[in-house]
């Protein structure tokens, strides 16, 4: 199972960001997808995560900001990221599940800076 993550960057205090990730290759059906970040010196955090019938849960951090969805037919999860702070600055790493694995992406890089 691969996992493509993509659209991290450089953006201003303020600004958006959508990240994708496609997963492929997986003889499973994905159930539920999420996507989780780590900051340098500190440990993997969940961001937010969908199940296949797009139940969502998101870290207090990220509420109201942040919006993960999903394209089933698309294996591909997205996590729009609206009204970013510096503290949003992380690796973001997409995750996958289906009934036998738990698979991760490479990680996209987002940084939150003036």
């Amino acid at each position: 199972v691969q996992l493509q993550a993509s659209g991290g960057g450089l953006v201003q205090p303020g600004g958006s960001l959508r990240l994708s990730c496609v997963v492929s290759g997986s003889r499973w059906r994905i159930d539920s997808m999420g996507w989780y970040r780590q900051a340098p010196g500190k440990e993997r955090e969940l961001v937010a995560t969908i199940t296949l019938d797009s139940r969502t849960r998101y870290a207090d951090s990220v509420k109201g900001r942040f919006t993960i969805s999903r394209d089933n037919a698309k294996d591909t999860v997205y996590l729009q990221m609206n009204s970013l702070k510096p503290e949003d600055t992380a690796v973001y790493y997409c995750n996958a599940n289906n009934r036998f694995n738990s698979d991760w992406g490479q990680g996209t890089l987002v940084t939150v800076s003036s």
